[in-house]
């Protein structure tokens, strides 16, 4: 079954299911083949390191597919900030047409990409911050809740109530992040106001997905109840997997209080990514991880989990939908 909604018109994209920007999970092999299966794959421009390294990536996605594909560009406070004018030449140069920005407000960036006619998607994680983003010329947003992996901000609303007040103010269309794992998450999205969804945990947990086999089996193995906020006191909060390293660094956190510092908990949380899913060292520190872990139960290709996630969408609104209004 397709789903035409205002996004995967946006987009040329075949399903409304779109891969976010992940750190050391967003390589070429990762966003070619969710956009093989139809959706959007997603590059991450960060993850390369350099713009020469993010054109080589490009270039090496488009061996591997014909369909479209984007790459995310999450703009930091950093004291030494990465080249992001560089980077975003690379994504001009590379002739990619969709952009995921994250992070900062991207509106100093927006006039030179429109100008080279690309369509930019920017993660919220609040109706004000979405309301911004469509304000300032993004095209679409992707609405982050509570739930999801990463960094939910500080507002803790659940996508329940988060989605359906984006429709409620929103004129642009977005998509459903965070606990976004199946047919049942893409059904409920769509209900609630959103053109799509945009998954990342569960997209780890895939055969191309290009990290360590520890990683994959620590998701599948994984409830509901095992992820933890962290950085919280920095307001900077993170979902992460829980383990060893993750419940020291809470522990430093309750026993300074206020006078929690990044250089305190940097231990277990700067430049952790390499290790764990390049190496599978699983305690190495807090990786980003979804509470949507506890609807992973198997590591399967990308395109048998599209299949999957559309012939479950079919059969939710034919099978169990409409006989209830008959």
């Amino acid at each position: 079954m397709a789903i035409k909604t205002r996004i995967t018109e946006l987009f040329g994209i075949e399903h409304p299911i779109i891969q976010g920007g992940m750190h050391y999970v967003g390589f070429a092999e990762m966003a070619a083949a969710v956009s093989n299966a139809g959706g959007l794959g997603i590059i991450t421009g960060l993850t390369q390191g350099t713009p020469a390294n993010l054109a080589k990536e490009i270039a090496r996605c488009r061996e591997m597919t014909d369909k479209p594909f984007g790459v995310n560009l999450t703009f930091l406070p950093a004291v030494t900030p990465p080249d992001y004018p560089g980077f975003v030449d690379a994504i001009i140069k590379g002739g990619i047409k969709i952009v995921e920005t994250a992070g900062n407000n991207p509106q100093k960036w927006l006039p030179g990409l429109k100008e080279a006619g690309v369509k930019v998607i920017h993660k919220c994680t609040s109706v004000r911050h979405s309301l911004k983003a469509e304000a300032i010329g993004c095209d679409a947003v992707s609405v982050d809740g509570f739930e999801c992996g990463g960094h939910p901000g500080e507002d803790d609303v659940p996508n329940f109530i988060l989605l359906p007040r984006a429709a409620e103010e929103l004129k642009i269309p977005f998509v459903a992040s965070g606990g976004m794992a199946d047919g049942r998450s893409l059904m409920a999205a769509l209900s609630l106001g959103a053109e799509g969804m945009n998954m990342g945990t569960r997209f780890i947990a895939t055969k191309e997905a290009p990290v360590h086999e520890n990683v994959k089996k620590a998701l599948v193995a994984a409830s509901e109840l095992d992820t933890r906020l962290i950085m919280r006191p920095l307001r900077n909060t993170e979902r992460v997997l829980n383990n060893d390293a993750v419940e020291r660094l809470i522990a430093k956190e309750k026993e300074l209080g206020d006078k929690l510092s990044f250089a305190d908990i940097a231990a277990e949380v700067a430049g952790v990514y390499p290790r764990i899913m390049k190496h599978g060292e699983m305690d190495a520190g807090g990786w980003s991880c979804g509470m949507v872990a506890g609807l992973i139960h198997d590591v399967p290709t990308v395109k048998e989990l599209i299949d999957r996630i559309m012939g479950e969408a079919e059969a939710i609104l034919r099978k169990r939908l409409t006989p209830m209004f008959a």
